[in-house]
């Protein structure tokens, strides 16, 4: 056991780029998540993170009270983590992203320093453990390929997070070409010509039935729901686990394909901006989080650290009736370059992945005149126009169906864009920029028009659906219990992501959340950023 973690170890830390790991997306980065102040009133360190990180809480608490630092915690994920760093990274003073690959890319003016592996923690397949039984995965080893034919025959499906937006999407897919391309030396772009390779990765990616923005928020997703597996990290199936065991819930079995395996590596670095008292009070506390009894606390989590191997105390964590296997050898997939990369990511976002259907349900009443108004538009410019879209990759996909739903005390117009190509996107934002703003806000209408609309698709499950619904101010309540009615009675499982901004009720939206097991995004600091992440949510 201490062999084999030692391995894994020495991989994720000395080879650092060549791994791929996940993070997840959250907060649009204005302000601090989450603050631990220190109870000597020291120096403040503003850390841009990984959602995963949330987990950490108490840690972090208890590393403020002993360092006297200060630390704000702001969760992005990884795009926007790598677009801060490529700007400089001015607001922050250390980043800690799930990989290492992102500081690589983003960090071209070369200001991170001292960055560090805290912990680490695979990518791996959580199967309903019966599910598991019955597929032959337990106890045994599983490739990509036994995953891919049980997809095919319609045994499995899954959930996992955007391969554009967070990193543990990212991380499983890069693993699936390597796989499926039965790649033992890195990857190449003519590789990713391959029209086998086409046919193969949109199969498999066939499986998703839900995806997500965010690693943390795919686990809690998955627990609130009724699914057969999910991709993501090890920790966080640990956490799901628990949870689902407390609740007298089947648990997962963990499953590591060991044809493409990633390892999240978790680098702490510092953002250096000339400041030597930042510099002193970041190094105080990752050499908290690095010391021997931390480190042990951190492995209380699910995570894996140190050169030991885990210590006998925390064996119950990493059970191994859940699969979770700590004397596997590791050996994770190598990654190809930053050009290869980009061209993964980018035929995953237009032509691998489901194709997404997407029903935007848009408020143009009075109340939206003037600046929400010049927002809304904004933010539709920033997913319909496709310049625009390609530098957050977010770019539509070969089959995408773009569906706008303009209201205001009833509903107004339905624009359709059966065609994913620019100039009908590009036509679609055009007829919502000449939209005027007026009346009240009913957007239950407008809701109870979109499911209806997604009904009628026959082949609904070839899609990833998504209501997306933008408003700010309170809705008609009248209208509230017979969507609720209708969308329970349809008996489908699409999410509505919602965003608010201005005197939105958030209580509305949250039922909304609660009802389709989705959830609420706060576009009141910078409405465009908003639009970008529930994007990435499908």
């Amino acid at each position: 056991m201490k062999k084999s973690f030692l391995v894994q170890l020495f991989t994720a830390i000395i080879l650092p780029s060549f791994i791929l790991c996940g993070c997840s997306i959250a907060g649009n980065g204005d302000s601090a998540d989450a603050r631990y102040s220190g109870k000597f009133n020291g120096e403040t360190i503003k850390i841009l993170s990984g959602s995963e990180n949330k987990e950490l809480s108490d840690i972090l608490d208890e590393c403020a009270d002993e360092t006297g630092v200060t630390i704000e915690m702001t969760y992005q994920g990884s795009v926007d983590i790598m677009h801060t760093l490529q700007s400089g990274a001015e607001e922050y003073d250390a980043v800690w992203p799930a990989s290492s690959l992102w500081i690589s890319l983003g960090d071209t003016a070369h200001k991170v320093k001292y960055n560090t592996s805290v912990y680490t923690t695979p990518v791996v397949f959580g199967i309903r453990r019966s599910l598991a039984q019955q597929l032959g995965f337990v106890g045994t080893e599983v490739s990509v390929g036994d995953i891919s034919d049980a997809i095919q025959t319609g045994q499995l499906s899954f959930c996992m997070t955007s391969a554009t937006q967070s990193n543990s999407g990212a991380s499983a897919y890069i693993g699936f070409l390597y796989a499926l391309l039965g790649k033992t030396d890195t990857l190449t772009e003519s590789d990713l010509e391959s029209e086998s390779l086409k046919r193969d990765i949109s199969r498999l990616l066939s499986g998703i039935d839900r995806s997500s923005g965010s690693s943390d928020w795919l686990k809690d997703m998955f627990l609130a729901g009724n699914f057969d597996a999910m991709v993501n990290y090890e920790c966080l199936i640990i956490d799901a686990n628990q949870e689902l065991v407390s609740q007298g819930r089947e648990p997962l079995y963990a499953v590591y394909p060991y044809d493409g395996l990633s390892i999240a590596d978790s680098p702490l670095g510092y953002v250096d901006h000339g400041d030597a008292e930042k510099q002193e009070a970041f190094q105080a506390v990752q050499e908290y989080l690095l010391s021997e009894d931390v480190q042990n606390e951190i492995q209380k989590t699910g995570r894996r650290t140190g050169f030991e191997g885990i210590s006998e105390e925390n064996m119950d964590i990493f059970n191994a009736d859940w699969g979770i296997d700590t004397q596997r050898i590791l050996s994770p997939i190598t990654m190809p370059s930053e050009q290869v990369l980009k061209k993964a990511l980018n035929l995953y976002q237009t032509e691998f992945r489901k194709p997404s259907l997407n029903v935007y349900c848009l408020d143009f009443s009075g109340s939206m005149t003037g600046e929400g108004n010049e927002q809304l538009e904004e933010a539709m410019a920033q997913i319909l126009i496709q310049e625009n879209a390609e530098r957050n990759m977010l770019q539509a996909d070969r089959d995408e169906v773009n569906i706008i739903i303009t209201f205001s005390g009833d509903i107004r117009n339905v624009y359709t864009a059966e065609s994913a190509d620019a100039g009908s996107l590009e036509r679609l934002y055009e007829q919502v920029s000449r939209e005027e703003t007026e009346g009240g806000t009913d957007m239950y209408a407008a809701l109870k028009k979109g499911m209806e609309i997604l009904s009628e698709y026959e082949n609904l499950n070839d899609y990833t659906p998504a209501i997306i619904l933008m408003s700010d101010g309170e809705s008609v309540t009248a209208s509230q219990p017979e969507f609720t009615e209708c969308y329970q009675e349809l008996g489908l499982d699409i999410p509505i992501f919602s965003i608010m901004f201005g005197d939105a009720d958030s209580s509305q939206m949250d039922a909304l959340a609660s009802l389709t097991n989705a959830r609420v995004f706060d576009g009141r600091t910078d409405l465009v950023s908003a639009f970008r992440s529930v994007k990435g949510y499908n």
